[in-house]
């Protein structure tokens, strides 16, 4: 609340410093559900393209604002294809953000043709045909984080 009260006033300094803490102490338990009873998607769009450390999170909750759900995982969940470069690993780790191909490319110093040739392989290596896709498949695949939103709650109390 604090960083959209900045936000509104002006200080997009301060609003960027309150929503990193804001995130700091949410990620460690998925907590994401103040971000939703007041949704600010203009200030984390902003925010995530001026590297914070929770560019993941961040598209988690964009995704979560925008009605969109991950696919439920399948029951056999077959191995990639073919092993994954690290350049590969480099850019699939940017995927779940909203940072785009051109901006990918600036965070890893690479082109982004190079971008859109690893994303290419990615595609072919998961079976998948979108970067959602994707995404969803390296996380049943354990090749990135599981999405804070789908962790299950331990028991209350």
């Amino acid at each position: 609340m604090e960083a959209i009260a900045q936000d509104a006033l002006g200080d997009s300094r301060a609003a960027s410093s309150a929503l990193e803490r804001a995130l700091d102490l949410a990620e460690p338990d998925g907590a994401l559900s103040i971000f939703l009873l007041y949704p600010a998607p203009t200030l984390l769009e902003r925010h995530v393209r001026q590297h914070t450390a929770h560019a993941a999170l961040i598209a988690d909750i964009l995704s979560l604002l925008a009605g969109r759900t991950l696919p439920p995982p399948t029951a056999e969940l077959q191995p990639p294809l073919e092993a994954l470069s690290d350049s590969e690993i480099r850019v699939l780790r940017y995927l779940p953000t909203n940072l785009t191909g051109p901006e990918i490319a600036g965070e890893l110093y690479v082109s982004h043709n190079t971008v859109r040739t690893h994303l290419r392989h990615l595609y072919e290596k998961l079976g998948t045909h979108t970067r959602a896709d994707t995404v969803a498949r390296a996380r049943a695949l354990g090749l990135l984080a599981p999405s804070p939103h789908q962790r299950r709650a331990g028991p209350v109390g």
